[in-house]
């Protein structure tokens, strides 16, 4: 039996996709299953809900549609044309929000959950490998999701949500994160090998202030610390050449390009002489921060308690 359905305001060609997603996303898996059976007492005893609900549902589905999707033969029903072609939609949707829940109840699971996981370049070498190491010994299952940026882009990657955690210097001060110090770091003057100042251990950041300096981009926390240090020893610095990586600056630094303020190196670079800055004291603070009001999954509640307990001791 055909139905007949007065135009409605809300069904014009310029309503709004998502009124009619919210209107319709309720009732797709009754029609779903309405459609497997073709018997609507049938599909109501598998769906645990009262047939006159489920009824009352079909019904107004196709009201809200404005087409006929069953063809009715006393109890049992059939599909129209119309009926099959939103049913083949239907269970593509409905797949993907099956996978989609069993992803992010697989990314919560305490044992073989995910972490996305941010951190600075040079962290990289060896720090984040080993406390991923020693975070595996008694978590061997849970994945993680690994981020290396410069800080400002992380903190922006963990508001957006793409990050759980991220290390980060310096450590930030924001009304909508939490962020811990975990440890500091000391920075060092990086001069060519054959520089006048190489045979120096130790040397006072003003004795620099003649020296043509490398440096990361504005933006870099690395780069923030190297203005801030040469203002307070002071001078400005004068730059010649501006990177995103650490180590490539150690490199224009062998190449006789410039000095540079660095953290220590993952393993000795040849070619250059690296000075412990004694005035101004010359060091980084590494901390981990994460959102304020973002509730954590269980690894990432654990993986935010290993770092913690490795407060003074994140760096080898």
């Amino acid at each position: 039996m055909s139905h007949q359905y007065s135009s409605q305001p809300w069904l014009s060609p310029s309503s709004d996709t998502e009124d009619m997603t919210m209107l319709l996303a309720p009732r797709l898996a009754h029609f779903a299953g309405v459609a497997r059976t073709e018997h609507v007492t049938r599909a109501a005893q598998e769906m645990r809900v009262p047939q006159s609900t489920l009824s009352r549902a079909m019904v107004r589905l196709e009201h809200d549609l404005g087409v006929d999707l069953f063809a009715r033969h006393g109890r049992t029903v059939s599909l129209t044309p119309a009926g099959r072609t939103f049913l083949t939609s239907v269970e593509r949707a409905l797949a993907e929000i099956a996978r989609a829940a069993d992803e992010v109840r697989a990314d919560a699971d305490p044992a073989t959950g995910k972490v996305a996981f941010g951190f600075l370049h040079t962290m990289g070498a060896e720090t984040v490998p080993g406390l991923l190491h020693a975070f595996r010994a008694d978590h061997p299952r849970v994945r993680f999701s690994l981020v290396q940026n410069y800080g400002e882009a992380m903190l922006e990657r963990l508001r957006a949500g793409e990050l759980d955690l991220c290390l980060t210097s310096p450590v930030p001060d924001a009304p909508d994160l939490v962020a811990r110090r975990l440890d500091e770091q000391k920075l060092r003057l990086v001069v060519p090998a054959d520089h006048r100042l190489a045979a120096r251990k130790r040397i006072r950041l003003a004795e620099a202030s003649d020296e043509i300096f490398v440096t990361l981009e504005p933006g870099y926390g690395l780069r923030r610390i190297t203005d801030d240090l040469c203002q307070e020893a002071g001078f400005k610095p004068r730059i010649a050449f501006e990177g995103e990586e650490a180590e490539t600056l150690r490199g224009l630094v062998a190449a006789g390009l410039g000095v540079a303020l660095l953290p220590p190196p993952a393993v000795p670079r040849p070619g250059v002489a690296e000075l412990t800055v004694t005035a101004p004291r010359a060091a980084r603070e590494i901390g981990v921060a994460w959102m304020a009001d973002r509730p954590d999954t269980p690894p990432v509640a654990a993986f935010k308690k290993f770092l913690l307990s490795r407060r003074g001791s994140l760096l080898p």
